[in-house]
Formats: C-alpha cells, structure tokens, sequence
C-alpha cells in the first residue's frame, strides 16, 4: 500500500531537491511516475540532479522541472508555485526539506541565525504559505511533508539556531494539520518528517564514508513513504545507532523537564546523568 497521493501522473515539489534526502526522494518519487520539481541554489549540484532524475522519470526530462529558488524569500516560492502549475497543471506533493547548518552560538554571528532561520524555519512556511491554499483550491487529494529534526524535539546543546528552528518546523506543522483538518472541503493534510542519523552533505562533515551509526538518505526516504502510507502524522525515523524505543526514552526526558521541574536539558546536566542513565534502563 502506498499514499494515494504518491500515484503515476501526480506532481511533486521538494525543496532541497539537488542533494541528500531531497534528491533521493525525488528520485524514487520519479522513478513511481510522479512528474518532479525540485528546488535548490543555482550551481552544478542542481544542475546534474536534473539530469540524474531526467534519466529516471518515465517521462523523461518533460516530467522535470529545476529552478535555482532561495526559500527565505517568499516571491521565490510563490514564483516556483506558478511555474509548476503552469507547467504540469498544479501540485499534489509538497515537500518542504531545505535546510542548512552553519552552527550557531548564543552570541556568536547573528548571520548565522539569520540564515538558519530564514531557510530551516522561514522556507518552510513561505512554501505552505505558497502552495497550500492552491492545492486546497483544486479540491484533490494533497500532501505537505515538513522536514523537522530529533533536535528541534529534545534540543542538545551545541547548535542554538539550528534547534530553534527545527522546533518551530515541529510547531507549525502541527498548526498546519490542525488547520487543515478543519478546513471544509480540504482533501489536503500535512506530515512531520523527523529523519535520524543520515549520512548526506549536510551531515556529513567532511566525511566521504558513511559511518556506520547512519542511514542512507535512500534508507530515510523509503521509511518516509512507508509511514506515509501508515498515516503516521510523526513520523520519526531510527538509524543504526538509536532506536524506536530509545527515541521514545529520549524524548520523553526532555518533556519531563517542564513536569518535573528539573534544570533545562537536564540530560546533559551533571547532577542529572545516572538518573537519565537509569530512565532509559527502565529502572
């Protein structure tokens, strides 16, 4: 079984689409019939992605659609909206996935907040804002999948910026179903996409090998759709490193910091390490 929105002939939109998550999902969206628009910095990377996903789609480079788009700016993303319903007649699939990670500090460079902002948490808001009332205009069955991250949940220290805007991306997902849902006539709905460890340039560090804890972005994707299918709204992706179960574990410490009343991000804290060792044991 598969979302009926993943069907041959249907339009997908995936921003961050030159690399990593975003291309590997574009490409398994392509290569299922779907007709692809992706959206990334002008340059070469996007450039060969167009032509890889060419290669794949049934309909060849026609069913391909590339345009270099910066998503911090909203007239970029009303702009490739009209373009794809000009070219293929609207969108089914939007995948909001750019995303960008500098590394930040409290009071270290504020262009690195800026830019972490405008692109993690600002692009994917621009492009529901974009696309979302013309695919609930259409009247079809239609899907927004917002990339997230475990670190806009239990939010570790080292990267601020990054986590603040991983943790709206959380937010307004949820405020995006809520009002989806309850928006008659609306055959649209929305999906957090919470990706583990995975191995793409983003992550990558300087490495060229993946490491062992990591999925592949393909691992990600094919995870993706099969909880789309399952109708999951969190879907919460595993590596080879951490579980389900310890995701779960994870999670559910950071939340009891407010019930508790505990020190923030208490699992770090000194006084606080054999009581989280002991949670996540069960004991």
């Amino acid at each position: 079984m598969t979302h009926p929105v993943l069907a041959e002939g249907n339009v997908a939109v995936v921003t961050g689409g030159a690399s990593g998550i975003g291309l590997a999902a574009a490409t398994l969206l392509a290569r299922k019939g779907l007709k692809v628009a992706i959206a990334d910095r002008q340059g070469e990377r996007l450039d060969a992605a167009a032509a890889a996903l060419s290669a794949v789609a049934k309909g060849g480079a026609a069913d391909i659609l590339a345009r270099a788009t910066d998503v911090s700016r909203p007239e970029d993303l009303e702009a490739l909206e009209a373009e794809v319903a000009a070219r293929f007649g609207g969108t089914d699939l939007l995948m909001n996935n750019a995303g960008v990670q500098p590394g930040s500090a409290i009071f270290g460079p504020f262009a690195n907040w800026e830019t972490v902002l405008g692109v993690n948490l600002m692009g994917v808001i621009h492009g529901c804002r974009a696309f979302g009332p013309k695919m609930i205009a259409r009247g079809r069955p239609g899907l927004i999948v917002n990339t997230g991250s475990k670190q806009g949940i239990t939010t570790p220290p080292g990267d601020p910026a990054y986590n603040v805007s991983k943790a709206g991306v959380k937010v307004f997902t949820e405020a995006l179903e809520h009002e989806l849902r309850n928006t008659a006539d609306c055959k649209v709905s929305a999906r957090l996409f919470i990706p583990g460890f995975v191995f793409t340039p983003l992550a990558a560090s300087g490495r060229s090998e993946k490491p062992a804890g990591a999925w592949t972005a393909e691992q990600t994707v094919d995870f993706l759709l099969e909880k789309l299918a399952a109708g999951d709204f969190y879907i919460v992706c595993p590596d080879n490193d951490v579980s389900r179960a310890l995701d779960e574990k994870r999670i559910a410490w950071a939340a009891g910091d407010i019930i508790e009343n505990r020190p923030p991000l208490s699992r770090w804290h000194k006084d606080y390490g054999e009581a989280f060792a002991a949670f996540v044991a069960g004991e």
